[in-house]
Order: structure tokens, then C-alpha cells, then sequence
């Protein structure tokens, strides 16, 4: 959840060719072995400031977090071995200081007053100008960025990607505690990041020029001190030729990252062709997408989620359906739709991670596994 300040850590450029190159960037906490709070890493953080804990890892605003960037990546299984390898990495920089990496957005019990901030002056200056909101910021997430060949492009894709959001994010929840208590959502971080005025999606922009104005009223109220701190679900990056998808929580699996960066790429590609043929932006109420977003938030794919378009409820899974439906053709040409498919369905067979925390939770009663559990997913290697 920092600014976007750093570039893609493997050698080379983005490529110009529309989705032919895409990232994935997740936050973890830091959790101790034995008790399972979440815990500092003053090495660990220390070392990633410094950029010696690996090409993959960086800093987060709290010593108890760390993040990992992949490398500019073309395959989905290059996406997965860095994936991999960014866990492998942080894992090792968070052994520095006898810790674990815990791949959830929120934590069963542990609160922001245990998570230190970052010292740095970046960190300072998020704290300065957005006061206890950057100091309780106790969430992680997974973001996603896919290569545009410019601002117009990220922008078109951007405005016509917003009834989108609410069947991503609902795929990908694993935030179901917070505080110590169960609160009843699948992504309990996508409630707290509301809070953030700049946070959500913004109205359909236009072109780079409408982005342009926007950012730089955002700019002078102060809320932001350039692109890099937006913190809308999609956004242009600040620093790298891409869109960026920001709205997933953390996903415990591997299997369900390479999903998630799966969708989101092919999604680019076909709102951008859409966009090239001169189709229409959809008409979506803001009132209606934030409804549709905070049922996905709440419901996940084990219930039903309100399309923002048709104004009607759906069940989740047919939601998914019409969504692998609208991106066939795409995934297909890019030798990807078996292996999607196949993540899709063992996703639904198996449900998100909050829905295995919270099954986990009504089994024993015991917050321990909850933590156990995603300590254990998170570290598995597929």
C-alpha cells in the first residue's frame, strides 16, 4: 500500500505492446512462530530498505510487513516462479529476525498498535499527511500491473474496467478477521481502505488530459502528492508504462495470484480492444458500483453479488462464469484458458481464503489455526 516509488526490479523496460507484459507486487505481515502475533522485523525491514534482502523484496510502511515485487514477466509461469521466488525471498529476510511470512490482508487478532512504522522518510511523510489513517494501516494487498503502450490506453481501459471490480475483488478475499473479531466480510480490508478519500473508483476519465485535471485538483486539496499515492482500485502507475489493479487482497496461494494476474491481464486486453473499436464506456452509477463492490467485499464467491449494470442480483459463481465468458476468446489466443479454467474451478471447489479461515475458525474455535493455516498456505511452493 506505498506509493509506487520503485521500478520493476528485474532488468529491461516494460514493453509498448498492449498486456505483453504484466507484474505482481503482494504485501505480507510478519508473524512469530510460536505466538503467531504479528511481530517487527527490524532486520528484515532494515535490509530490504537497503535493498540487500533480495531483488524481489522491498519495504512496507509497518516493520511488521514486507512486499515483493516480481520482475517484468510475459508467461504465466514466469509470473508463478517469481511469485515463488519473491516469497522464497522475503521468507529468508524474515527469518532474519525469527519470523514468518503471513499471506492474508488482515491478521485473526493483532492490532495496529503492535506494527511500528517504517522509519524513512517516505513512510514520515505518508504519516504527516494523512495522520492516523497511515498509522493504523494494518492491511496488505496484491496489485497487478499490465503493460499499455500509453496514458490514453491505461485511461480507456481504466473507465471501462469499474463493473469489473466487484467479480475480481469477490475471487480473491482473505481478510475475514480483524481486530480479533469475525467481521462477517469476506475482504475486511476493502471496508477499511474506504476510508481513504482517494480511495474506490474514480468517474470515467476520458483521456490522459481528463486524468491530468482530476490528479491535479487531487494534488492541490492536498489528499495526494502526486499519481503515485492514488489509491483508486485501478489506476495509471507514476512510474512504469502500465495499469495497475490494486482492489485484491492478499492471495494465500500461489495458485490464486496467478489467477488473479491472469484475469486482470486479459481483462486489459479486451477493455482495450473495446476501447480501439470506438464501444461505449458502460453507464454505471457511483451509488451502484460502490453497492456492487461492498457486496463482493461481503459475500466473496459463496454468495450472490449485485451487477452494477443490470441492477440485479446474481450468484457469485454464474458472475464468475460470465466474466471467464467475456474473456475466452482472449485467454484462448493466449494459450491460457486451460490453465485459468482450471484455477477458476478449483477456486470455486475449494473456496477464497477468508472462506477457509472462517471454515477453519467454526471447526475449532481457535484463532491459533487460523493463523497456522495461513501460515502453512503461504508458504506451499505451487
Amino acid at each position: 500500500m506505498h506509493p509506487d516509488d520503485h521500478p520493476a526490479p528485474s532488468g529491461g523496460t516494460v514493453g509498448s505492446t498492449l498486456g505483453s507484459t504484466l507484474g505482481v507486487e503482494e504485501e505480507f505481515h510478519l508473524v512469530d512462530p510460536g505466538t503467531l502475533e504479528v511481530t517487527p522485523g527490524p532486520q528484515a525491514s532494515a535490509a530490504a530498505l537497503a535493498g540487500e534482502a533480495g531483488p524481489l523484496v522491498h519495504p512496507e510502511i509497518a516493520t511488521t510487513q514486507l512486499e515483493t515485487a516480481s520482475g517484468i514477466c510475459t508467461t504465466l509461469a514466469e509470473v508463478r516462479a517469481d511469485v515463488v521466488a519473491g516469497r522464497a525471498q522475503a521468507a529468508a529476510a524474515a527469518a532474519r529476525d525469527g519470523l514468518q511470512l503471513f499471506a492474508a490482508s488482515t491478521h485473526p487478532w493483532s492490532s495496529w498498535h503492535t506494527m511500528p512504522v517504517t522509519p524513512g522518510e517516505r513512510y514520515e511523510a505518508m504519516v504527516e499527511r494523512w495522520a492516523g489513517l497511515a498509522r493504523q494501516q494494518d492491511i496488505c494487498g496484491c496489485h497487478v500491473h499490465v503493460g499499455v503502450p500509453d496514458l490514453d490506453t491505461a485511461v480507456a481501459v481504466l473507465d471501462r474496467a469499474r463493473p469489473y471490480v466487484p467479480v475480481l475483488l469477490a475471487m480473491t478475499g482473505s481478510s475475514p478477521f480483524h481486530d480479533g473479531v469475525d467481521t462477517g466480510y469476506e475482504s475486511w480490508r476493502t471496508l477499511w481502505w474506504t476510508r481513504f478519500p482517494h480511495a474506490g473508483s474514480p468517474e470515467p476519465l476520458g483521456d490522459a488530459d481528463g486524468y491530468r485535471r482530476v490528479l491535479a485538483g487531487l494534488v492541490t486539496s492536498g489528499v495526494v502528492a502526486d499519481g503515485s499515492h492514488l489509491y483508486w482500485d485501478v489506476r495509471p502507475s507514476a512510474r512504469l508504462p502500465t495499469i495497475e489493479f490494486r482492489l485484491a487482497d492478499v492471495c494465500t496461494t500461489v495458485d490464486d495470484a496467478v489467477l488473479h494476474a491472469a484475469l486482470v491481464r486479459s481483462l486489459v486486453r479486451v477493455l482495450a480492444g473495446r476501447a480501439a473499436r470506438g464501444e461505449p464506456v458502460p453507464d454505471v452509477r457511483p451509488e451502484h458500483l460502490r453497492a456492487a463492490r461492498w457486496r463482493a467485499a461481503r459475500e466473496g464467491v459463496g454468495g450472490r453479488l449485485f451487477d452494477p449494470l443490470r441492477l440485479e442480483l446474481v450468484d457469485a459463481r454464474a458472475a464468475v462464469t460470465a466474466l471467464l465468458a467475456e474473456l475466452e476468446e482472449d485467454l484462448t489466443d493466449a494459450g491460457e484458458w486451460d490453465e485459468v479454467t482450471a484455477l477458476v474451478a478449483d477456486l470455486l471447489g475449494r473456496g477464497t481464503s477468508a472462506a477457509r479461515q472462517r471454515a477453519t475458525w467454526l471447526r475449532t474455535g481457535d484463532r491459533r489455526a487460523v493463523a497456522e493455516w495461513v501460515v502453512r498456505e503461504g508458504a506451499a511452493q505451487r
